[in-house]
């Protein structure tokens, strides 16, 4: 699992560097939905060529509903927030995620919820404060937007422990992208202005988003989740903005400040603190 959760904070931390990239070739909402139908079909033609059985009859209300919260309402909102809010708050607000999961967890999957996990929760999403430098001013109703994402965010990793965590992983997040992209293109196509400029390097961070950032690392998500606690799981997904400031400071020479240097600490000591409670 160790190995498995260090390539997906690798995968969507490195990200933060493809989608700042990203931002001058594409209008947002195209983007995310370009990435995550791209990704879609990468898994149908795997799936495809490996033979993959369609999930049982029973199931596809479940895939249909995590695929929305986990994928498809928390990207049209976080887009939306962007517009209105500093992105280091809708990452922080976003990255709340585990302290909702924990909590459903407790009542919905019987996890524990000890006072060792609770500490290091919040000690971790402070240090993400402290290492995205955020600023918490700007329209509430937008904070209050970009909340509701990691709830949602959140719901759907409730849903695909308690429900799904027996179906196979390739398979799961095969169709969960599937009817994500389907979701967004409607969305796209009806609400916004879609614009890209296609170069060499438009269409690079749009491969690694669709092909490693969203099919591969979706699909070792659903592995996690599925054998291991979400709320363990969960925070460790607080690695990622960690992986992807120091990714920053490597690639596009951002500087690397003391108090960034502190808020990693305190990023890396909540996650140590969850998983040995």
């Amino acid at each position: 699992m160790f190995r498995a959760l260090s390539l997906i904070c690798l995968i969507w931390g490195f990200n933060f560097v493809a989608m700042k990239v990203a931002a001058d070739f594409f209008s947002p909402e195209l983007f995310v939905t370009c990435r995550f139908g791209l990704g879609a079909a990468v898994l149908l033609a795997f799936a495809y060529f490996t033979k993959q059985p369609l999930p049982p009859k029973k199931l596809w209300g479940w895939i249909v509903l995590t695929g929305a919260f986990q994928i498809a309402i928390g990207a049209a909102i976080l887009q939306t927030c962007f517009k209105y809010l500093d992105a280091g708050l809708v990452s922080v607000l976003n990255y709340t995620m585990p302290i909702w999961v924990t909590i459903l967890a407790k009542f919905f999957l019987n996890e524990s919820l000890t006072r060792k996990k609770i500490f290091g929760i919040i000690l971790s999403v402070f240090g993400v404060g402290i290492l995205m430098n955020v600023d918490i001013s700007g329209d509430f109703s937008a904070m209050l937007m970009a909340l509701s994402a990691a709830i949602f965010w959140a719901i759907g990793n409730v849903i695909m422990k308690a429900k799904l965590s027996k179906l196979n992983p390739i398979s799961l997040t095969t169709w969960q992208m599937t009817t994500a992209a389907i979701m967004l293109a409607i969305y796209t196509a009806i609400f916004t202005d879609a614009q890209a400029t296609w170069t060499f390097t438009a269409v690079a961070t749009l491969l690694y988003n669709a092909v490693i950032a969203s099919s591969l690392a979706f699909f070792l998500w659903a592995y996690v989740l599925a054998n291991m606690e979400a709320g363990k799981a969960s925070i460790s997904v607080l690695g990622v903005p960690v992986v992807g400031v120091i990714s920053g400071v490597i690639f596009l020479g951002e500087p690397l400040t003391l108090t960034m240097v502190f808020g990693i600490s305190m990023v890396l000591a909540g996650i140590f603190l969850v998983q040995h409670s």
